[in-house]
């Protein structure tokens, strides 16, 4: 039982970087950015047209919610996405960010 829960995890882990991945290399950024901790988040900032010094704010308790907040909607609008899709980027990410990469969001 055990092994099929690490299984799973691992699946999910994979999915989401390649999700990253594709995302980041549908933004005109490199995709193995999306692989390096602090400087994934940077790239992230650049594409949602948000200046680099807003990592720090990642970094405040409490005010990280809003800033993630702010860049997932900016980061769904970025792909012709809305409100909506922002709260799923929030609450589900293994299912919205993988929706953002593997569809026809530009």
């Amino acid at each position: 039982m055990g092994i099929v829960v690490v299984l799973i995890y691992l699946a999910v882990i994979v999915l989401m970087v390649a999700s990253l991945w594709i995302v980041f290399t549908k933004a005109g950024e490199p995709g193995w950015a999306s692989i390096i901790p602090i400087y994934n988040a940077i790239v992230l900032l650049k594409i949602v047209g948000k200046p680099a010094w807003w990592f720090i704010l990642f970094l405040l308790p409490v005010v990280n919610l809003i800033i993630t907040i702010i860049v997932y909607l900016k980061l769904a609008e970025a792909f012709g996405k809305g409100a909506g899709f922002m709260v799923g980027l929030l609450l589900l990410p293994m299912v919205f960010m993988p929706i953002l990469a593997f569809g026809d969001a530009q």
